[in-house]
């Protein structure tokens, strides 16, 4: 395997390889690690019924999923709305993301084998990583990053943080471990791109994040699983309707996270994103509010 050095690491985040830019350290408010606060996180209503668990950070579950004490106003991962589309006397469908959490340090932090321990045979797996995955693997204000790709690449840190010895491995990497050990416990994954920040390019359309739609898409391929361009599909849908309509899905002082109703909106997409997956694993599982959403535009699906 290859090994980077820790010059190579701060080489890749001061450059922005990641498409999406870092603020140094004494840029951010320094708040609680979430990969070191407990959480309880949920788990299956019945667990007799199939289980659909969503992995990720705050793009699928905001803060406690509460939305702060501002009700519809507030921030809201499209994990919170996205069970209103499936029937729920059918399967469950529980939402374990944490909020600020990278793929690896879902990992590090043990949320993952706390997740893994609750899948059984016949089990679903969604799969959505990427906001917080590019900068510094060990920055002192979070040390959260992976390191770019899909391949081999590793870095061996003391971890500021933890106070750890740490091998960190690519972001591609972390998505094959979460697939292969669900894929042995006899459950379905399905990977998610992450869906778009409210941010323009100079032609006034929704930036779109190149790198992480890319390497999900290797990982997919190569694990041979179904993969939801989230990312695409949404800022194509924002585009639609227009810089004014979307302002109103985002509180005034977002970009990243979305309200209620802009949650609710991005769920709409990626039950368009399933319908184009061939066969898709969830159909039988959709309410009737699914029935009446269209399969998303199948260039979503390649992103050519």
């Amino acid at each position: 395997m290859k090994t980077l050095s820790l010059a190579f690491c701060s080489l890749l985040a001061a450059a922005s390889l990641f498409g999406q830019a870092t603020p140094p350290p004494a840029a951010r408010p320094l708040s609680p690690d979430p990969a070191r606060v407990p959480m309880v996180l949920p788990e299956p209503a019945n667990p007799k019924l199939p289980t659909l668990f969503l992995i990720g950070a705050s793009a699928v579950r905001n803060g406690r999923d509460d939305g702060q004490g501002l009700g519809p106003a507030g921030q809201w991962g499209f994990g919170h709305t996205l069970p209103e589309f499936f029937d729920l006397t059918k399967i469950n469908v529980v939402n374990r993301a944490v909020g600020g959490l990278s793929s690896r340090t879902y990992l590090t932090s043990g949320h993952w084998e706390r997740t893994l321990a609750l899948i059984k045979p016949g089990d679903f797996l969604m799969i959505q990583f990427g906001s917080n995955d590019d900068g510094n693997p060990n920055d002192p204000a979070r040390a959260r990053a992976s390191l770019p790709g899909v391949g081999d690449e590793q870095l061996e840190i003391d971890n500021v943080l933890t106070k750890k010895h740490e091998v960190v491995h690519t972001h591609g990497w972390y998505l094959r471990k979460f697939i292969e050990d669900a894929r042995a416990r006899g459950a379905t994954a399905i990977l998610c791109s992450m869906p778009p920040h409210k941010v323009w390019d100079d032609q006034g359309r929704i930036k779109r994040e190149a790198n992480y739609i890319k390497w999900s898409r290797e990982v997919a391929q190569q694990e041979k699983i179904g993969f939801i361009n989230l990312n695409e599909i949404v800022a194509a849908r924002y585009d639609t309707l227009g810089h004014d309509k979307v302002m109103t899905l985002f509180p005034a002082d977002e970009h990243d996270h979305t309200n209620l109703e802009g949650a609710k909106l991005v769920a709409s997409y990626v039950v368009a994103g399933l319908k184009l997956l061939q066969p898709n694993p969830l159909a039988p599982y959709f309410s009737p509010e699914a029935s009446g959403i269209a399969p998303a535009d199948p260039v979503s699906i390649t992103g050519k």
